[in-house]
């Protein structure tokens, strides 16, 4: 008969687990392999209506029964035929303690064990029982009283611990681990005296104690005295876990004292054997021990010490059955079924487990093939609402039944939307195993198709889908059944979907397990395990065989049970979980930010599903699938994404996993729809966007790009971007944006569309234009950047542009599911709910703009995942959004709806959630950036047509940098276009308030943090907005005067037909041999421009430093010219070329030591010379080094022309390709033509000393001994055979007065004054040849005439007063130091240009040759400068002296540069008004000294600072003070002529009305008495008096020397900290900046719910027209959840390296002192983040490896202990030292 038994149960409805152990137990009547029936002391009597007197008796101990009130409440189908022996035990204990009278406590592990025995013992007694599951969300109202509104009256309605006192029922309390810890205590006097008083009035009286007044009072008197008899057979039982071992709350010990507790551990093992063979016979009975071997061992102390969850013991049964229809199926995959290790444990667990699995000779998984697909699913004839289902396993085709939906059953694979893959296949079959003994949980990552999945499950089966969305905060309420009014007011209570589900049978789908708190999800576990649920409002919900049983033994219509709110669960009613996977090794303490980041599948909910993980997809199923849903995908492509996709998810790098989840199937899918539409897009383009690789951190965007050039998606440079237009156009109804069109959308809310002043740009225009591609595919976008980068614009601009209308929603920190969905409002007593913009947008088909997304809690956002994917959603009011109509109450999802979000960028400073991160998967993603510095100058200038160009460029060029410095985590804040728009804005308006005082309008926020201004200030500086200036601050050098110009003599050209003073040079031209090319490596360095007009105005306008290595010498400098200005400078030792441009951001440097071979040291230093080449040669240099080679130098590669010997360069022609050489002493002259590849000879009958080349075919020579001049004339183009000789004449110099000698020229002009200059030089009108030389006798000389007219040329000069030669080089300036007392010979650069348009000559001079005496006041102490540049200007006869600041650094081989050039500094001309200096130190500074150039910038400055001018600003109201004006009138004068201020009488008055004087009104004109206001200037107002600041600075020096005192630590060793400590000031604050923002997050504060003040509750609204206490909810701490672990500090370790060459080579680069400051910066960083981090630091060296210099518990607290610490840091390496 057992068996028989059996085979009925095993068709019948397999529920949970507990329920079926019980119906087995029936079949195990029959034993296995000749068991022998066994006796139980269980006496049971046989008839089911017991009447009263009957007795039940376990063992000894008898219990008479009563007959029940309610039999409807006597739990039903519990017991079984055969007890084990210990549920026997466990019964008669409860049976003692039920006649004593005491309440009993069932703990032990998680399982329906516990329950199952307790309502074995009340089904035995025949006891009604009252059944709680007590979850976080429950409050003493659910327990005692709550109030109802009925017909406008609160009545109150007990609850389930009051009905069981007064009505003698069993109270059951499941769960007390969850529910929050002040609530139990309600029942405190309820359990130990059975008193209680309630809300009501009414008084429980324990029953001994009311009898006793009954016998003195009546009972009337006792019902209006409102005192109430607990019954005598009231009792409770709690089941709980016990708590230290298992996660919950810890019994409150005056709670725990009121119960016996009995410890309920899983049945023996013998018990449980013996069960398993019952429900396995097909299976081998070896197989079945090892099964349970195994669960027992996961169940052992050990394991459990290991960190392993228990094994779910109770599941085995639900294993079992699959086993006994599959037993082909592999026991290992069973156990990853029941267990799934390879999900929830790490590394150590795996392998702990698959010792056991092996040991128990479990791991078969290898062997053994799994289910491969199904292969039919029918309809099951023999049994309503069940399926066949056939699968293929192994080489069997199996058929079972499993409970099936209600709609005719789909067979596998002829679904449109589902494309199978075989792991998918293999998937199915398996849920379909699991799914015919027990619920299912699927696990997988987001996007890989759970849910897909899922829904193909249920339409296998025909099952309709009920999808739950859970979210994070979610109440059992929410979970269950919620409040909702009547329309006449009445409270009631309305299931959820989940309630509904259960009693439609159809397949509730769980979305997001991981998310919800345990403690809510608990109150499903009796629905999972047995199908039973109770809800709030007493109705109960009982398992279909339990139902069916209850109404044939009490005899009740369904309508009767009905009426007292009792339902059956439907039989077919399944529960499928999905979840991600739980993030291993992850703490489970509720301060990880979103839920998803901790264990969350513990012992507890291992025991609730069979859980099935959903492996992601090999690629060539990817690929099928791609190629299945997006037919018309460019193959290549699709091919080489999957190959980034699957080369980033086998990593174990965590930085490319977390890339890896951004390119989720989902998200591929959703490239490939784009690809195939657009087959010309760049795959780099869709990956960067789905990973929003703008925002990665520098690590996580390095490792993409590398796996993007691993797998070759280049992004092809793409040159025609450039030029694209990104126009919008709008033709015929149809709107274009780029290369894409749509359709323009014809609104019925015409008012809802927005409009925007937007100006385009391009930048904004390509996100758009990919924006519309996405909508066009139907996608929901989301846009993520930084704050201000205008992405609201773009939105509005792009709805405006499609003219769809729009339904804006603002998210914030307290957006909760309600208010997104819907907003409830009270009116007359009933509560209505008002759409949301959401629910607005979804009915109308707008487009749902969602702002600030990333600042609502995640678990919020997380609802509208269901509406983007399935379309469905449903409301608090218990309607629901659905995308096509099925029944009533529904809202249809309109075709056109469309969602856009916004969200800022994840990570510090947006405190804000990573929205991405959460649901960035199921958006398309687009990453809005501040638009490119050309579209962002050309969008500023529409916003600001009168702005000045330079101005706008200054900002863009300001901000970018700012917001560079953002991106690496300099600053926190990131500047944005909003911010520039409003600056910009503000110009517009106000032209002459200055840009440094405006973009104050920005900054100030960051005024008073200081290390944040200092950078601020200095990026701003650098761009030349001079934010702090005066603008009284001009520094110009002072103007000396010039001397009188004189005419000195003459020059005349000999040409007399005299032969021998007209001498012919031979000439002849040979080709010139080429070596090369070679290539040479450029490198880029960045350009560290800095504007110098920031704080003071002075001819210096910019300044940098070359990134040149110490050893380098400068030789040479020379600005090409051009357009751009691009600057050459050379360097020997070793050779080396920079090139900048003069606004560039790079700098570029070219090595050139292995062109320029080294001798060896000593023999010779190389001296370079460098001539930049004009067109078409554009960027191509010439260097010559003076005893070898000439080198022509391209960027990329160089070529050698060898000439021997010490030839010199004259490079003035260079610009036009041709080069002359000549040798000191030497009678050649060699013409170097570059574009011919040709050198011209020329041979002269005199020895040259230097050639100057005037003219194209003009060159003055001076001969070497006499320095006698000729003049060479050559006939232009030397090519030509028949252009004759060069032809050389004689120069005689005739002196007017007699002791001027010869004059050796330093600098002769190449070209002529413009005729305005030489006539303002010379004062007098002229126009002439002429030429500007320089000597060193005088300033400037003109020679007039020279070289073209052949009558005498006058020579006017500028006399010095010293000859600049005669001036000795006194040593006593700085220079004695660096120099050596010898200089060796004259120096090589002469160091003097002439500005011919400017009118200037320049020349640089060392400070010892500077007249310092005429230049400063005595009592001011010149500045050390390495030169003097002096500037002659011959327009306004001034001269001037401008220091050239010295050099930073100081190179040892100064001595070198000695011989280059006699000052510190090298000079050429930039441009036409200015020069550029280098020193020895590398620093470029570049000069204007031009007096129309310098003009014109002063003005610009004084326009940037704003026109401050001084006048005290007046406050004037405009007064119609209804006296009308009269006639105007002089007024009365006073004679005495005082100041008279108003009344419409005096003249020369302020302010009044109608009479002459300043600032009144309707006066007839201004009349200023005289009476003069001395004002001082703003600025002097502003600044503090000067004893403030002392008084001040004393404070700060005294509280500083307590503070040392305090510490007891000397000046001397304050200041050497100091040195330490001021070193790393910055980067100490950026360090504790971003440890603030660690905190900040980790303080995130909660909403804690049930509050009895605080904000109104949404969720509670009907509680307060009932009028509860507790509806509030408030923001607080919230405590870690209990047995969360403990939230310890984390510990880091610093390791510095203290060995002995630290401090061997300190003094070679410094290595120590930055180890020090190392140290020195984590020590102040993580000072006052005790509580957050420990640290230790401990020194390596050669001597050991572990020298602790701070120990972990002894933090230095101030800076004596920090001191010390580097102290002994230091002391280590004098130690080391010693051992080397």
């Amino acid at each position: 008969s057992g068996r028989m038994h059996y085979q009925l149960l095993r068709g019948g409805t397999t529920a949970a687990v507990a329920a079926r152990r019980v119906r087995n137990i029936l079949g195990s009547v029959l034993g296995r392999d000749g068991w022998m029936w066994r006796f139980h002391e269980v006496k049971l009597t046989p008839h089911p209506l017991l009447f009263a007197g009957d007795t039940v008796t376990i063992g000894e101990i008898s219990y008479k029964l009563k007959t029940p009130q309610n039999p409807e409440l006597v739990p039903l189908k519990y017991l079984s035929d055969s007890v084990p022996q210990t549920v026997a035990q466990h019964l008669r204990w409860i049976m003692q303690k039920d006649l004593l009278g005491q309440d009993v406590f069932l703990i032990g592990p998680p399982g329906p064990l516990r329950r199952s025995i307790a309502m074995q013992y009340l089904e035995l007694t025949r006891r009604e029982v009252e059944y709680v599951a007590l979850s976080r969300d429950t409050t003493e109202t659910d327990l005692k009283q709550r109030r109802e509104i009925r017909s406008g009256t609160a009545f109150y309605i007990d609850q389930c611990a009051v009905r069981a006192a007064t009505q003698g029922r069993v109270l059951v309390l499941e769960g007390l681990e969850k529910a929050e810890r002040n609530v139990l205590p309600v029942l405190n006097n309820l359990l130990e005296n059975r008193e209680m008083q309630l809300e009501d009035g009414r008084f429980l009286m324990s029953a001994e104690r009311y009898d006793k007044l009954l016998q003195e009072h009546t009972k009337e008197e006792l019902d209006n005295w409102k005192i109430v008899r607990v019954s005598e057979d009231f009792r409770v039982i709690a089941l709980g876990l016990p708590v230290p071992k298992y996660k919950g709350n810890p019994l409150d010990p005056p709670l725990r004292s009121r119960f016996q507790a009995r410890d309920i551990y899983y049945l023996p093992f013998k018990d449980q054997l013996e069960l398993l063979y019952s429900v396995g016979p097909n299976v081998a009975a070896e197989r079945v021990s090892q099964l349970l071997s195994l669960a027992t061992t996961l169940c052992s102390q050990e394991s459990s010490s290991l960190g392993l969850p228990d094994f779910p013991v109770d599941n085995l049964v639900a294993a079992l059955h699959v086993l006994n229809t599959f037993p082909m199926l592999s026991s290992q995959q069973l156990v990853q079924r029941l267990y799934p290790y390879k999900s929830i444990l790490g590394k150590d667990g795996h392998t702990a487990v698959e010792s056991v699995l092996s040991r128990f000779e479990l791991l078969d998984g290898r062997r053994q093939a799994a289910p491969s697909n199904v292969l039919s699913v029918s309809s099951s004839s023999d049994r309503e609402g069940h399926a066949d289902v056939t699968v293929q396993a192994a080489d069997k085709e199996v058929t079972f039944q499993v409970p099936a939906g209600s709609k005719e059953p789909r067979p596998p694979n002829s679904s449109l939307t589902f494309i199978n893959t075989p792991s998918h296949s293999q998937l199915l079959a398996e849920m379909m195993q699991s799914h015919m003994v027990k619920d299912l949980c699927l696990i997988g990552a987001k996007g890989c198709g759970k849910s897909v999945i899922a829904r193909e499950f249920a339409e296998m089966l025909g099952y309709s889908i009920e999808p739950v969305m859970l979210y994070q905060d979610m109440t059992a309420r929410d979970l269950l059944q919620q409040r909702y009014t009547l329309p006449n007011g009445d409270t009631a209570w309305r299931p959820s979907p989940l309630v509904t589900a259960a009693m439609e049978g159809k397949l509730l789908i769980l979305d997001g397990i991981h998310r919800v708190n345990l403690g809510t999800l608990a109150v499903l576990s009796r629905l999972l395990h047995d199908r039973e649920l109770d809800l709030y409002d007493g109705t109960r919900l009982l398992r279909w065989d339990r139902y069916q049983a209850l109404k044939e033994q009490v005899q009740f219509s369904d309508q009767q049970l009905q009426e007292r709110s009792i339902f059956p669960i439907h039989p077919s009613f399944r529960v499928l979980a999905l979840a991600e996977p739980p993030v291993v090794g992850a703490g489970s303490s509720s301060t990880s930010s979103s839920r998803g980041q901790q264990q969350w599948l513990g012992p507890e909910l291992l025991t609730m599903f069979l859980y099935h993980s959903v492996s992601p997809l090999a690629k060539a199923e990817e690929s099928g699938l791609i190629q299945g849903l997006v037919p018309g995908v460019p193959e290549e492509a699709a091919e080489r994404l999957l190959h980034l996709t699957h080369s980033l998810r086998q990593t174990n790098d965590p930085t490319t996993q977390s890339l890896a989840s951004s390119l989720s199937t989902r998200q591929l899918l959703r490239i490939c729809r784009r690809l195939s539409q657009y087959p010309d897009e760049s795959i780099s383009h869709a990956v960067n966007k789905a990973c929003l690789s703008r925002f990665l951190p520098s690590l996580a965007r390095a490792s993409l790009e590398k796996a993007l050039s691993n797998c070759s998606i280049q992004d092809a440079a793409d040159p025609a971007g450039q030029t694209r237009d990104h126009s919008c156009v709008v033709q015929d109804g149809v709107l274009t944006i780029g290369t894409v069109s749509a359709p323009i959308y014809n609104p019925d809310h015409k008012m809802k569309v927005p409009d925007v002043l937007f100006y385009d740009n391009p930048q904004h225009m390509t996100v758009m234009e990919d924006m519309l591609k996405d909508f066009l595919l139907g996608e929901h976008l989301l846009l993520v950047g930084n704050q201000g980068v205008g992405k609201n614009k773009i939105v509005d601009r792009f709805l405006h542009l499609l003219n769809r209308p729009r339904e804006y929603l603002q998210l914030h920190r307290d957006t909760t599911v309600q208010t997104l969905t819907l907003q409830p409002s009270v009116r007359d007593g009933i509560i209505t709910y008002e759409d949301s913009p959401l629910v607005k947008a979804v009915k109308h088909g707008h487009v749902l703009v969602i702002d600030e997304a990333d600042k609502a809690p995640t678990n919020v956002t997380c609802i509208l995942k269901t509406l983007v994917e399935s379309g469905e959603m449903i409301l608090a009011d218990g309607r629901r959004i659905v995308s096509a109509n099925r029944r009533a109450n529904v809202i249809v999802m309109h075709p056109d709806f469309r969602m856009l979000v916004l969200a800022n960028r994840p990570g510090f400073p947006f405190l804000g959630n990573d929205f991405f991160g959460a649901l960035g998967d199921i958006f398309s993603c687009h990453a809005v950036d501040n638009p490119k510095p050309q579209a962002e100058l050309a969008m500023l200038k529409q916003y600001g047509p009168d702005v000045p160009e330079a101005t706008l460029q200054k900002l863009v060029g300001a901000f970018g940098e700012l917001r560079s410095m953002a991106d690496q985590g300099t600053i926190t804040y990131p500047y944005s276009t909003r911010e520039v728009v409003n600056i910009v804005k503000h110009l517009q308006k106000f032209p002459n308030e200055g840009l440094a005082n405006v973009v104050r309008n920005v900054f100030d926020f960051d005024s008073y943090n200081k290390d944040a201004r200092d950078v601020l200030i200095e990026a701003l500086h650098k761009h030349g907005i001079p934010i702090g200036a005066k603008p009284t601050s001009v520094n110009l050098a002072k103007e000396l005067p010039l001397p009188e110009v004189r005419m000195t003599g003459y020059w005349t050209l000999n040409q007399g037909g005299n032969a021998r003073r007209k001498l012919l040079c031979p000439t002849e031209t040979r080709p010139i041999d080429v070596k090369g090319p070679a290539f040479l490596r450029v490198q880029n360095y960045p350009s560290s421009r800095q504007e110098s007009r920031t704080l003071s105005f002075s001819e210096e306008k910019a300044h940098w430093q070359i990134p040149m290595s110490e050893v380098n010498i400068i030789c040479d400098v020379v600005s090409s010219d051009g357009t751009e200005h691009t600057l050459y400078v050379a360097m020997c030792n070793p050779v080396t070329l920079y090139s900048m441009k003069e606004r560039g951001d790079k700098i570029q440097c070219m090595e050139l030591y292995d062109v320029f071979p080294r001798t060896i040291s000593g023999v010779w230093q190389p001296f370079v010379t460098v001539a930049p080449l004009g067109s078409p040669l554009d960027g191509q240099v010439v260097l010559h080094e003076e005893q070898v080679h000439i080198r022509n130098l391209n960027f990329t590669f160089y070529m050698t022309v060898c000439l021997q010997g010490g030839y010199k360069m004259c490079r003035d022609f260079s610009k036009k390709n041709w080069l002359l050489f000549y040798k000191e002493d030497g009678n050649q002259l060699e013409v170097l033509d570059v574009l011919e590849g040709r050198v011209h000879a020329i041979s002269l009958p005199i020895n040259l000393k230097a050639v100057f080349l005037v003219a194209e075919d003009r060159w003055l020579l001076l001969e070497s001994n006499t320095n006698k001049k000729f003049l060479l004339t050559k006939p232009m183009h030397t090519a030509a055979e028949d252009s004759g000789v060069c032809q050389l004449h004689s120069i005689g110099e005739d002196p007017v007065s007699s002791g001027h000698g010869v004059i050796v020229p330093q600098m002769l002009s190449n070209e002529q004054l413009p005729n305005e200059n030489l006539s303002a030089a010379l004062e007098q009108k002229i126009v002439s040849p002429n030429r500007v030389l320089a000597d060193t006798s005088c300033f400037a000389q003109i020679i007039v005439g020279f070289p073209d007219l052949m009558s005498p040329n006058e020579v006017y000069s500028f006399k010095r007063p010293v000859d600049l030669s005669a001036m000795k080089s006194s040593d006593s300036g700085s220079h004695a130091f660096y120099r050596g007392a010898l200089r060796s010979g004259s120096a090589k650069r002469e160091n003097c240009v002439s500005l011919l348009s400017a009118n200037q000559v320049v020349r640089a001079i060392p400070p010892t040759k500077a007249p310092l005496r005429d230049i400063y006041p005595k009592d001011v102490t010149p500045p050390m400068a390495a030169a003097y540049l002096e500037v002659t200007d011959l327009t306004s006869k001034k001269l001037k002296y401008i220091p050239v600041p010295r050099s930073m650094t100081v190179s040892p081989y100064t001595n070198w540069l000695s011989k280059v050039s006699d000052c510190d500094v090298l000079l050429a001309a930039l441009g036409s008004g200015g020069v550029v200096t280098v020193d020895m130190g590398g620093y470029v500074r570049l000069w204007e000294t031009g007096l129309d150039a310098l003009q014109r910038s002063l003005m610009e400055w004084r326009n940037m600072i704003g026109s401050e001018d001084g006048r005290p600003i007046q406050i004037t109201i405009q007064r119609d003070s209804g006296l009308d004006v009269s006639a105007p009138k002089h007024g009365k004068i006073d004679a005495s002529n005082a100041p008279h201020v108003g009344g419409n009488q005096w003249a020369g008055g302020t302010g009044g009305r109608d009479t002459a004087g300043l600032g009144g009104k309707g006066g007839p004109y201004r009349l200023d008495a005289g009476h003069k206001v001395y004002q001082v200037s703003q600025a002097e107002k502003d600044a503090v008096p000067e004893e403030v600041r002392r008084a001040a600075r004393e404070m700060a020096e005294k509280a500083f020397k307590e503070r040392l005192k305090e510490i007891d630590m000397s000046e001397y060793d304050a200041s050497t900290y100091q040195r330490f400590s001021s070193a790393v000031r910055r980067q100490v604050q950026s360090l504790r900046i971003i440890l603030d923002s660690l905190q900040a997050k980790g303080k995130e504060r909660q909403w804690l719910k049930n509050q009895a003040m605080g904000e109104l509750d949404d969720a509670k609204i009907i509680d307060g027209l009932t009028g509860e206490k507790t509806i509030y909810k408030r923001r607080g701490e919230l405590d870690p959840e209990l047995g969360s672990p403990q939230q310890k500090p984390k510990r880091l370790r610093v390791l510095a390296d203290v060995s002995g060459s630290m401090y061997r080579f300190n003094g070679v680069d410094g290595r120590l002192e930055r180890s020090m400051e190392a140290v020195c910066m984590v020590m102040e960083a993580l000072e006052n983040y005790e509580h957050k981090f420990k640290y230790d630091i401990v020194g390596h060296s050669g001597d050991s490896y572990d020298i602790e210099l701070v120990p972990a518990d002894k933090m230095p607290k101030n800076d004596k202990q920090r001191l010390k610490v580097l102290k002994v840091h230091t002391l280590n390496q004098f130690s080391c030292v010693k051992n080397l």
